[in-house]
């Protein structure tokens, strides 16, 4: 999988999308007790995700690979994208949303 677009949404998730069209969620709350991962609590440095295609990252040094997101993945609620503002998919640099319903 290539990811195509992510997008922070509220309570620690992410609206992951791939290049070859399938989306969905992924719950980060599980590594929040790692250390590396811990700095992800505050919104703003969550919200500074890096799209690497094969892999996120954020300053923090935390990263996860694109193998462990699609493993992962969950289908999003309906409203979850439709929620989202997709004017520019490719920008991952965004506050974390709140996605009524989510």
């Amino acid at each position: 999988m290539k990811i195509a677009t992510v997008v922070p949404i509220e309570d620690h998730i992410l609206f992951v999308e791939a290049e070859e069209g399938s989306a969905g969620v992924f719950d980060l709350k599980p590594y929040l007790g790692a250390e590396v991962f811990a700095p992800l609590q505050d919104p703003a440095e969550l919200s500074a995700v890096h799209n690497g295609g094969y892999f996120l990252e954020w300053p923090c040094g935390a990263d996860l690979s694109a193998d462990t997101i699609e493993a992962n993945l969950k289908a999003a609620p309906p409203d979850i994208a439709q929620g989202l503002n997709r004017a520019d998919p490719r920008n991952a640099r965004r506050a974390p949303r709140n996605v009524a319903g989510w």
